[in-house]
């Protein structure tokens, strides 16, 4: 315990985000959990877990066909806590036990989320557990609504709820079996808006959402919300005009894979019948991902509005602003850097990949490292015939998606700013 102690908040939840994973992938190799006459080898239990817990989606084998109601029990309890992040769990059992919350753990909801500060962090995580509780609650009724018409009422209450819990934690996981996810749907309206309506909120961020449900006008919103709300927005159109013209797919298909590509994965369409422009598209969605302090991966949308702002403003010799706000130069920095160390992750683990596994093509294996970065779960169809040491970094991937590359560099790259300084000399650039 004396150890725990002098952890920083950050490690606390890089080691509780383990931690679950590890009890997660031990739960799952039992025999209670999977179907009789099933043997879940070790590596797939913990690749399991990993994207559960990371809110990824990608399957090393299929959910409903090789664990019971049990298993699956586990797998969206281990999504509800890799969304809701293991810190704000924690805070709630503290507050359900009638406990107080001490300082430290203030200091790593604080972290964990994102915040300015600690104020009202107690408040924000009540508010967290109830805005998910509630928008998971619509999605389950939605969503029986069209599962109760092929399924008994149990199994489709069952596959309500854990679609709607998957949806909102912006998790890939499906309970249909064979490997179909959302395909035999591709059509159903309701379902489709449903889960994109999930999705988008759950991409949105909980301190967003509060905002809007709050404040109520576009104007008095902070300069982050607008950001998040406008790339959202932007991001949604743009994807859905692109996947129309790439792919022989619907307008509603196309909507649907702009807005599952942006860290959900869920899928209406086999992605091995799409074009390598359209799976490019959805790699630039993926990397992008959703929002800071929502349950999505990705560079996340205001980095991406950070960099092409900035960009705009050095090559018109302009300061950087944005909503008649100026983006401060600490925040250039560290949009930069999280682009940076992202996209050189992506280029290691793809090039790992490729050495590892020559008989996909480098699209494949792009795709579905990017899709392990940004927590997605959308795959091509590779991810069960990869070997073990490509799951393998396929997990680290996820794990390193979910509390973010810059989160895990200043953990082990990171030390205490000097005091030395040096004299300033100009370098050709371009």
């Amino acid at each position: 315990m004396s150890i725990l102690r002098k952890m920083s908040p950050l490690r606390l939840i890089v080691l509780g985000f383990a931690t679950v994973i590890t009890l997660g992938a031990i739960i799952l190799l039992l025999p209670i959990s999977a179907n009789e006459g099933v043997k879940v080898e070790i590596i797939d239990a913990f690749f399991t877990s990993t994207s559960a817990v990371c809110v990824t989606g990608l399957i090393a084998v299929d959910s409903y066909d090789t664990f019971n109601a049990f298993g699956q029990t586990v797998i969206a309890l281990l999504i509800q806590i890799g969304g809701l992040g293991v810190t704000s769990i924690g805070v709630g059992l503290i507050l359900l036990a009638g406990k107080k919350v001490s300082f430290r753990d203030r200091i790593m909801v604080k972290e964990a989320m994102g915040l300015n500060s600690m104020k009202g962090t107690v408040r924000i995580v009540k508010s967290v557990l109830f805005l998910t509780l509630t928008f998971e609650i619509i999605g389950a009724f939605l969503s029986f609504i069209v599962f109760s018409q092929d399924y008994p009422i149990k199994r489709a209450i069952g596959i309500s709820l854990f679609h709607s819990v998957a949806a909102f934690n912006n998790s890939g996981f499906d309970i249909l079996g064979g490997m179909q996810n959302l395909i035999p749907y591709q059509d159903n309206v309701l379902l489709n808006i449903t889960t994109c309506g999930l999705i988008i909120f759950g991409g949105l961020g909980f301190l967003v959402i509060k905002e809007i449900l709050t404040k109520r006008s576009f104007k008095k919103l902070t300069l982050h919300s607008k950001i998040v709300l406008t790339m959202t927005g932007f991001l949604l159109l743009i994807g859905t005009i692109l996947i129309k013209f790439t792919d022989d797919v619907t307008w509603l298909g196309a909507f649907f894979f702009s807005t599952s590509a942006r860290t959900a994965g869920f899928s209406t369409y086999h992605l091995s019948t799409f074009t390598n422009t359209g799976l490019f598209v959805l790699i630039i969605l993926m990397f992008i991902g959703a929002s800071p302090g929502s349950t999505g991966g990705g560079i996340k949308t205001t980095t991406t509005f950070v960099i092409f702002k900035s960009a705009y403003s050095m090559s018109t010799n302009k300061n950087c602003f944005a909503f008649k706000r100026k983006i401060g130069n600490t925040i250039l920095a560290k949009a930069y850097l999280l682009t940076l160390l992202s996209a050189t992750l992506v280029i290691i683990d793809t090039l790992l990949l490729s050495i590892l596994e020559q008989g996909y093509t480098f699209i494949q294996l792009l795709f579905e490292t990017v899709s392990a970065f940004g927590t997605v779960g959308l795959s091509t169809g590779i991810t069960p015939d990869l070997s073990v040491a490509s799951k393998v970094i396929i997990m680290l991937t996820m794990f390193i998606g979910r509390l973010g590359p810059l989160t895990m560099a200043s953990i082990w790259i990171f030390k205490p700013t000097s005091s030395i300084s040096y004299s300033e000399e100009n370098i050709t650039i371009g």
